[in-house]
Formats: structure tokens, sequence, C-alpha cells
């Protein structure tokens, strides 16, 4: 069974619906202000970490103090001490809107925990976003709407995308070239994959998570 670590960060929770079923039984961290959303939610972090740049510091234990400068963001300090505890799955809240630039962290941060073959799902504005390396995806037939998939390496290969409106067979994308967006569920049970590189791949939350499965590197 795989230990889950869910990270609620300090970015916009417009339109998020946080699910019960992510938080309970798994291990909780706040990055920072994500401990305002957590108060607010009645939710109480096994952890806290942060520099404490936006929010009042708080005492107490388990806390993770950092500095201000430092090369890495809230967020992945968090990853970094899921991955340390031995969490195969992140799932990270407010971590889309407000600052561009710090979602565009969070996007690499995905990236990131893909690299280390850890499950790594962003929610947020209704939506899910996560990135897939050398392996792929399934989708059960419950699951509706608009379904994008981009290239976050140079060149990704062996792209084969089935059950969804548009098709491909093991085809090249490369990360120039936003050929995958908006495709559609079909009512049907769909599968995303790629064998040499890693998808961006973006849906309408359900409040489920499709089942991750794993390809070998040719």
């Amino acid at each position: 069974m795989k230990k889950v670590c869910v990270i609620f960060g300090a970015g916009d929770y417009t339109g998020t619906e946080v699910y019960k079923g992510d938080w309970e039984g798994n291990l909780i961290i706040a990055a920072d202000g994500g401990m305002l959303q957590l108060e607010r939610l009645g939710i109480v972090p096994g952890l806290l970490i942060g520099d404490f740049d936006s929010m009042e510091e708080r005492q107490g234990e388990n806390i993770i103090r950092h500095p201000v400068i430092k090369d890495d963001t809230d967020t992945l300090l968090a990853v970094r001490e899921g991955l340390r505890q031995g969490c195969s799955r992140f799932i990270i809240y407010g971590g889309m809107g407000g600052r561009t630039d710090h979602t565009i962290a969070n996007l690499q941060t995905l990236s990131f925990l893909a690299e280390q073959k850890a499950e790594g799902y962003m929610r947020g504005n209704g939506e899910v976003i996560t990135v897939i390396k050398n392996g792929g995806l399934i989708f059960d037939k419950t699951y509706e709407g608009i379904i994008s998939v981009f290239s976050m390496s140079d060149k990704s290969t062996g792209v084969t995308i089935r059950g969804l409106k548009y098709e491909v067979n093991n085809i090249s994308l490369n990360r120039s070239m936003p050929l995958g967006v908006s495709n559609e569920f079909m009512g049907k049970t769909a599968r995303i994959e790629v064998k040499n590189g890693s998808l961006l791949v973006l849906w309408h939350d359900n409040g489920k998570l499709p089942e991750k499965i794993e390809l070998k590197e040719d």
C-alpha cells in the first residue's frame, strides 16, 4: 500500500474542493502559509514546514523552520520531507493561482516527483495536474470533460492515447508544440502512456485519481 503525503500550500483555493479521503490517515504537511488554510478547514497537520514569510511564525512541536534565502520552495521542501518519510504518492493543494511563478515552480516540482519515480498530483480550480515519466495513466469510464497532454521533455516518444476523442499510437510530442491540448473523455476507459520522456496531464477533478502504470524505457 502506498504511503501518501498531502501538502497544503499558500496558493489560491478558489474553486478548490479538499477531499476528505486525501487527508484522512495520511501524512499532512502544511507548507508555510498553507497552515492558514488548514486552520480554516479544521485539519491538524502532522508537520509545518517553511520560512514563515507569508504568515506569522508559529511555535510548537513538529515545525521545521528554514531561512527565507534558500534554494528550494516551501512546497519542494515539503516534498523532500515526504520522500524522506517513505511517501510515494503526493497530493498538493494550494499550488495553483496567485503568483504565476509559484505555479510554474510547482509544475516543476511535479516533474521532480516523476524523476523520483513517485506520483504527484496537484489539485486546484476544479482541475488535477500530474507529470508522468516513462509510464502511463488509466482513467475509468466515469471521467468527463476536457483532458490535455503536454510534453515536458524536449521530445517525448512512444506516446499512445486510447479511449479519448482523439487517439494516437506511438507518436512523438515536443515541448514547443501544444498538440495534445483539449482532448475529451468519451465515457469509456482511457489510457495515456509515454515510453521515453515526461508528459504533463491535466483534467477535470472528479474526486478520484487514475491508476498509474510503469513502462520500461526502450
